[in-house]
């Protein structure tokens, strides 16, 4: 198992639940989420951006 720091740009939802939807969802085709925070909303561009650390198994590096 390996762990990875990922950073990713999320299109803001309509509600909370909707957006904590598509974080994990996008954070899950990269691993398997520990934990994440939004660290940026640019409101301008309607994005958020997530910080994370996701564990991978070895042989899908």
């Amino acid at each position: 198992m390996t762990t990875h720091f990922i950073s990713a740009e999320i299109d803001i939802q309509e509600t909370p639940t909707e957006l904590q939807q598509a974080i994990e969802a996008e954070l899950k085709k990269q691993g398997e989420p520990l934990r994440w925070a939004i660290t940026v909303v640019d409101d301008e561009q309607q994005k958020v951006t997530v910080e994370a650390v996701v564990t991978t198994n070895s042989a899908e590096c």
